[in-house]
């Protein structure tokens, strides 16, 4: 497929960062060639997320709340142990990650809505458990939640992607704005940031603001209509921390909507991926200490069409390498590494729950590209590489369909 021609303007150096034009890439076509074939393997209930095992069999979570040990021949085991989720619309049991040291201890992460006391009130908890594989049974033991957002409420858009460093000893979690759009630019509380923490979920060392501490509560709002509506929220109860706020100290990156994509690029860039309302799904190279805008700016509109100021008027936040409106809607992001398509290796994939696609993004450095996308007719959740190179894809549905990718 020939790209487009979009008009890169000249590097400007800015530390390390190159500054480029922003491409819209929501109205590009797709290729109308897809050079692969989608194998139908088995079918679950609303998945989330694979995890691959070495051994090629996978890990897959259901929203709704349970976990099953899958064969690519479609076999499946259910895992005992999971943890009492929040199901409801965007909430419930989520992301599934092999932890660095699962070959020799065999830990894996979860991240899901914890319930509350409160009816219909919940937030973002990591746990960490050990996988125990049987004849016939899988099942975790020690599970400990880690991490947990203690600000109860209620919301979706908890976030919950997670990405270990490249030398495998921090964690970067997502945690969305939960709707209710101020948090993201409050530095007090976790929703709409990127944490970056131990791999036992303290703060990590070396963060910008590295041992502060926050404000001792904070007030509480329910999700409000729009950005507008959100300055001026009645605040539903005050939070009070037990024990020292560490918001701050846990803070690698704020301004984040919802943040269902986050990965590490070979040459060790993270890069992250976040719907917007309509319109403004976001591509961005992640740094240090940057504030991301939202929801102070963004390249769409409330969906009631309230208007949000552009990021153009705002040169001290950062914008994204890509947006898209429309919206493609992701569902993560992943980094290709394989033998199967040695032609995409080193490139980014997103899969989009809107425009029921699976997208390709060329990435050189800072620069990222839109390539090519290609509609699978069916909305897509979770792209993600297997053992020997090929794609599986997960479908967002209650009979949601658990897909291999092959070359044609």
């Amino acid at each position: 497929m020939q790209l487009p021609k979009f008009g890169l303007i000249p590097w400007l150096l800015l530390g390390a960062t190159p500054v480029v034009a922003q491409i819209n890439a929501g109205t590009l076509p797709p290729d109308p060639s897809p050079p692969f074939k989608l194998t139908k393997v088995a079918q679950f209930d609303l998945p989330w997320r694979i995890a691959f095992l070495p051994d090629g069999r996978m890990l897959i979570t259901e929203k709704i709340g349970k976990l099953f040990l899958a064969s690519q021949s479609g076999q499946k085991l259910e895992v005992t142990g999971v943890p009492p989720v929040l199901y409801e619309r965007q909430n419930g049991l989520l992301g599934v990650y092999l932890a660095p040291s699962y070959s020799s201890d065999g830990a894996i992460y979860l991240t899901y809505s914890e319930p509350g006391q409160d009816w219909g009130t919940s937030s973002l908890a990591l746990a960490r458990a050990t996988l125990k594989i049987g004849a016939g049974t899988a099942s975790l033991e020690d599970l400990k939640v880690v991490w947990r957002d203690p600000i109860k409420g209620k919301g979706g858009q908890v976030g919950a992607a997670v990405a270990f460093s490249p030398d495998q000893k921090f964690l970067f979690l997502t945690a969305g704005d939960r709707q209710r759009f101020t948090p993201a630019q409050d530095p007090n509380q976790p929703a709409g940031k990127i944490l970056r923490l131990t791999l036992d979920g303290k703060p990590a060392r070396g963060n910008p603001m590295e041992g502060k501490t926050g404000a001792p509560s904070v007030p509480v709002i329910d999700p409000p209509r729009d950005t507008e509506a959100a300055k001026t929220a009645p605040v539903v109860r005050t939070h009070v921390f037990d024990g020292p706020n560490l918001t701050p100290s846990e803070t690698w990156t704020s301004g984040h909507r919802t943040p269902y994509g986050l990965a590490f690029a070979p040459d060790g860039r993270l890069w992250e991926l976040e719907h917007g309302p309509r319109g403004g799904d976001e591509l961005n190279l992640i740094e240090p200490g940057k504030n991301y805008g939202w929801p102070l700016v963004s390249y769409a509109v409330n969906y009631d069409g309230v208007p949000i100021a552009n990021p153009d008027t705002r040169p001290d936040l950062a914008k994204p390498a890509i947006y898209w409106t429309p919206v493609l809607a992701p569902g993560n992001l992943m980094f290709y590494s394989g033998a199967m398509f040695p032609q995409w290796k080193g490139s980014a994939f997103a899969p989009g729950l809107v425009s029921r696609a699976l997208h390709r993004i060329e990435v050189h450095g800072a620069i990222a590209t839109p390539a090519e996308h290609w509609t699978v007719g069916f909305r897509v959740r979770d792209v993600e590489q297997a053992p020997d190179g090929a794609l599986w894809l997960i479908e967002d549905d209650h009979d949601g369909g658990l897909y291999r990718l092959t070359p044609k």
